[in-house]
């Protein structure tokens, strides 16, 4: 008896408030396929309200238009500036928000999993984060940006482990 491959959408997600990445790939068993990617970025001069607002409309539209099934996003660390970690953490909720509001479930890793996941090491650098995703999915390779890279190391990582959270839960 043949078992049947599912096909799932994953939708990575690196948090920012100036630059959040995203990329989505496709997987079938342990074919991976990058689908798309992207960067939504906001305007410095604008309110914190008007960036956060600017970030969930980029979203939404990214998970209207490619219809995810799962989303992951990469956690974040606590930075040395309250003010400035306590911004990240308002985009990051903008970041949680948007896929849940579409009932799309959503996955969280830390960065260091994220990393070794992907590159081997997980104190690895953006650049080499950047390296990896793009031997990985080697169509990629002029086009993809640093955030998005992260984005789709985000989803890399949790193609590898989503099964075993079957087991887990």
């Amino acid at each position: 008896m043949r078992v049947k491959k599912t096909t799932v959408r994953i939708l990575g997600l690196d948090p920012g408030l100036r630059h959040t990445g995203w990329g989505l790939i496709q997987v079938c068993g342990n074919m991976v396929k990058p689908l798309a990617h992207g960067t939504v970025h906001t305007d410095a001069n604008l309110s914190l309200a008007e960036r956060l607002n600017t970030l969930y409309q980029g979203l939404t539209s990214v998970i209207q238009e490619y219809r995810p099934d799962e989303a992951v996003v990469e956690e974040t660390f606590v930075n040395m500036n309250p003010t400035s970690t306590l911004k990240l953490g308002m985009a990051r909720g903008v970041v949680l928000l948007a896929p849940a509001s579409y009932n799309v479930p959503v996955f969280e890793y830390s960065t260091n999993k994220i990393k070794k996941s992907v590159v081997g090491v997980g104190h690895a650098t953006k650049t080499q984060v950047l390296m990896m995703v793009q031997r990985l999915l080697p169509t990629l390779q002029s086009t993809l940006k640093p955030d998005a890279a992260d984005a789709l190391g985000a989803a890399l990582c949790h193609a590898h482990h989503r099964e075993m959270l079957k087991y887990v839960n």
